[in-house]
């Protein structure tokens, strides 16, 4: 197949484009030329800002486009305008974000979502991320309708990931000692390793699959303390221990989920961690335990060390919050 991948070299795009071509497709990558030179040389490179001109696309075809980096529905309509109607299947990457807190756990993706953002949001922030992936999604399925498929992550983890949210407890459980785990520890928790998010992106182009899908695991119930006990099992050193400590009194503090990544921090939209991935798996998501997605990442943090500090506090004040934790 001729794919065109739309932000195509970072974390989710890349794990695409690699199971693009593991599959041996003819790809095509439209990235504004910041990825490394010899990064998919297998494949077309096209430098462009999405949000100026595309006319470089005006002339192409292809059986498919996957589009990873729309944030905003003016980058959807951008990019229907200049493909013209040939881009085939167009697969957009959304989120689970798109919800309103749910009813219940394993909530499927007929779910209520929040309200579309107002057509003059274009700043994509914490509050307004959810919203504007809803308008995203209307304006796809209105430009491409039955050729539009939409998929729901949830947190995607694993090599090259830049957030380095689940990244940052991998790192720290490896360190050992006293562990400040936060809240509830039977809070859901659900993530997606991007190579499994890759493959199952490429494997509904390749049969034409239309719809909503969420790529999300484990199967709920999955709490905090599960991830936790699942990341502590690969990679913490014998003597490590998880200190869980209040919710309330966290936030208090001024602690949030920019300090403790994944942490929901009282917001009522963590029920939809909890979501169905009945759906995805009969379309054919392959889903490797966590465990294993774990160790894959030890080994590329080792052979790839992030440069710099990552998300997360400091030793010191985590330290600081754990003494005051139990002077309390």
């Amino acid at each position: 197949m001729r794919i065109l991948v739309v932000g195509g070299t970072r974390f989710v795009g890349r794990h695409i484009v690699a199971a693009a071509l593991e599959r041996d497709h003819d790809l095509t990558l439209l990235h504004r030329g910041t990825a490394p030179d010899d990064l998919f040389p297998e494949a077309e490179h096209l430098h462009a800002d999405r949000d100026g001109d595309l006319s470089l696309l005006s002339r192409r075809e292809f059986d498919a486009t996957i589009d990873v980096s729309a944030y905003v529905p003016r980058q959807v309509r951008a990019l229907a305008d200049a493909l013209g109607g040939r881009g085939g299947r167009c697969l957009v990457i959304s989120s689970t974000s798109v919800y309103a807190a749910p009813d219940g756990p394993a909530f499927d993706e007929s779910s209520r979502t929040v309200e579309p953002a107002a057509a003059d949001v274009e700043a994509v922030t914490n509050e307004t991320y959810g919203p504007l992936k809803v308008s995203v999604e209307l304006l796809a399925r209105e430009l491409f309708g039955r050729r539009a498929t939409v998929v729901r992550p949830t947190y995607v983890v694993g090599p090259w990931d830049h957030t380095r949210r689940f990244t940052s407890w991998v790192q720290r459980l490896a360190r050992g000692g006293e562990v400040l785990a936060p809240g509830n520890p039977a809070d859901p928790i659900q993530v997606i390793d991007a190579r499994d998010l890759g493959a199952f992106c490429v494997r509904l182009v390749e049969d034409d699959v239309a719809g909503t899908f969420h790529a999300v695991s484990p199967e709920p119930p999955y709490s905090f303390a599960d991830l936790l006990a699942d990341v502590a099992a690969v990679v913490a050193p014998e003597g490590t221990t998880l200190t869980w400590v209040d919710e309330r009194w966290l936030l208090d503090r001024g602690e949030s989920d920019a300090t403790i990544p994944l942490w929901g921090g009282g917001d009522p939209w963590i029920g939809a961690n909890a979501a169905s991935p009945a759906a995805a798996r009969a379309a054919g998501l392959p889903v490797r335990p966590v465990r294993q997605t774990v160790a894959e990442l030890a080994e590329h943090l080792r052979l790839e060390p992030p440069e710099g500090p990552g998300p997360g506090m400091t030793p010191e004040r985590e330290a600081e919050l754990l003494r005051d934790w139990h002077a309390r």
